[in-house]
C-alpha cells in the first residue's frame, strides 16, 4: 500500500505580516496531484490542520476544498487534529466525512478504533492518535500522573490490543501529534511541555508498522519506522534551512516500509542574514538573498538610522530586523530576550527565585513551581476546548 504522509498545514498562518494562504492553496493542488500522478492509495494528516481553534473563513473554505478534491479522487485519507485545532470542530460531521472516505479522528476514546483499508495483500489497520492533552485526557486512559508519555503509552496499549486481536499478517499505521525524543523543533511550534517534559521516547510507538508524526515542523526520521512529514511550508526563520516535503511510504506484504521524499512548492525562500548595516548593504556575496524573505540581524554598536528603509531598498522583501550589537557576554547591555533565549519556563521560574533571594529553589520549591506551570497549561488548554 502507498502511502503519502503530511501534517502541519497550519490552514490560515502568516509568515509575519505576509498572508499564507495562496502558498497553502497552492500546496493543496500540489498534493492532489502527488496523489494522481504517484498512484497513492491513501493520504495521511498527522494533526495541526488549522492554526488556531476557531480558523478564519478562508482557512474552513480552504480545507473544505481539499476535501473534496481528496474525495473526488476515490482515495482515503486519514487526517487526525493536533495542538493548534479545536478537535471538536474538526470532527464535526466525522461519520458523514467518512462515508466519503475521509476519517477525521479527533476523539481520544477512538484511538483503539482504527481504520480499515485493504490492498492485494490484505488490510491495513490506521490508527490515528489526535493531540492528547495530558490534563484533559488522564481520566479517559486511566493514569495517575497526567503526563506526555503516561498518556501516549496507554492510547498505545489499546491500539496494540487491537491489533492482537486481528488476523495474522494485519499491518498498522499510527498517526500521532507529538514530540518525540530526538526530533529536531524549530521556533514556530507551540511549547507543550507538562511537568518540565514535552518528549516522549519513540519506544512508545514499539509494535507497528510505521508512526505518521506530526507537531515538529522539520522533515525528520527518527528510525526507519518513526517519521515526521514537517510542515510544508517555512512558518519561521528558523526553518531557512528546511527542505519542505512530505513523505511517499510503500508498505509491502510483510510491512517493511520504502520512503521517498516529496519536495513541496516554495512561495519564496528564506534567509538569515547578519553583520553592521554597511556591511549587508555592500557585500556582493548577498547578492542571492535579494528576493528572498529575509531576517537581517544587525551588529552596529549603535543603532544607525532608518535601517528597515535602507535594508527594503536592496531587500525588498526584509520581514525581520533584529538588533544584536556585538557585546561580551557579562556586558549589561545583553538583552533580556537574548539572556533568555533557549530557557524553558521553568528555568526562567527558577532563576528569577535565584535572582529575588540568592538561593535557587530546592527540589519540593521546583516541583511547586513545575505544578503551577501546569496548572496554567491546563487551564489554557480548557479554554482552547471551550471556544
Amino acid at each position: 500500500m502507498r502511502l503519502l504522509h503530511t501534517s502541519d498545514w497550519h490552514l490560515g498562518r502568516a509568515f509575519h505580516r505576509v498572508g499564507m494562504l495562496g502558498a497553502q492553496a497552492e500546496f493543496i493542488g500540489h498534493l492532489v496531484e502527488t496523489v494522481r500522478e504517484r498512484g497513492v492509495d491513501a493520504v495521511v494528516v498527522s494533526g495541526d490542520v488549522y492554526d488556531r481553534a476557531v480558523p478564519p473563513l478562508a482557512a474552513v473554505e480552504l480545507f473544505d476544498d481539499a476535501l473534496h478534491r481528496l474525495a473526488d479522487l476515490g482515495v482515503p485519507t486519514v487526517m487526525i487534529s493536533g495542538n493548534h485545532d479545536s478537535a471538536r470542530r474538526l470532527g464535526v460531521g466525522a461519520g458523514l466525512l467518512g462515508r466519503a472516505g475521509i476519517h477525521l479522528r479527533t476523539e481520544p476514546s477512538a484511538c483503539g478504533t482504527p481504520v480499515l483499508l485493504s490492498d492485494a495483500h490484505g488490510d491495513v489497520a490506521f490508527y490515528g492518535l489526535p493531540y492528547l492533552e495530558p490534563a484533559l485526557v488522564k481520566d479517559e486512559f486511566g493514569v495517575e500522573r497526567a503526563g506526555h508519555e503516561a498518556v501516549l503509552a496507554a492510547a498505545m496499549d489499546r491500539v496494540r490490543a487491537d491489533l492482537a486481536a486481528r488476523p495474522a499478517g494485519t499491518r498498522s499505521v499510527v498517526l500521532a501529534h507529538a514530540f518525540v525524543t530526538g526530533g529536531q523543533p524549530s521556533d514556530s511550534e507551540r511549547d507543550i511541555t507538562v511537568g518540565g517534559v514535552a518528549a516522549v521516547p519513540a519506544g512508545v510507538f514499539d509494535g507497528v508498522d510505521y508512526v505518521a508524526l506530526g507537531h515538529l515542523h522539520g522533515c525528520q526520521t527518527l528510525s526507519e519506522r518513526v517519521r515526521y512529514s514537517g510542515s510544508p511550508l517555512a512558518y519561521s526563520f528558523s526553518e531557512a534551512g528546511h527542505r519542505k516535503s512530505m513523505w511517499l511510504i510503500d508498505l509491502d506484504a510483510g510491512g517493511a516500509v520504502t520512503a521517498e521524499r516529496i519536495d513541496c512548492p516554495v512561495p519564496r525562500p528564506l534567509a538569515r542574514i547578519r553583520g553592521t548595516l554597511e556591511e549587508l548593504l555592500a557585500d556582493p556575496a548577498l547578492t542571492p538573498h535579494e528576493q528572498a524573505w529575509v531576517e537581517a540581524t544587525l551588529t552596529d554598536p549603535v543603532r544607525p538610522a532608518d535601517p528597515m528603509a535602507r535594508l527594503t531598498e536592496r531587500f525588498p522583501h526584509t520581514l525581520s530586523l533584529v538588533f544584536d550589537p556585538e557585546r561580551a557576554p557579562d556586558d549589561p547591555g545583553v538583552s533580556y530576550a537574548r539572556r533568555l533565549a533557549g530557557r524553558s519556563d521553568q528555568q526562567i521560574a527558577e532563576d528569577f527565585v535565584a535572582h529575588v533571594r540568592g538561593a535557587g529553589p530546592d527540589e519540593r520549591e521546583r516541583a511547586v513551581l513545575r505544578d503551577a506551570i501546569d496548572a496554567v497549561r491546563a487551564d489554557e488548554a480548557l479554554q482552547e476546548v471551550a471556544r
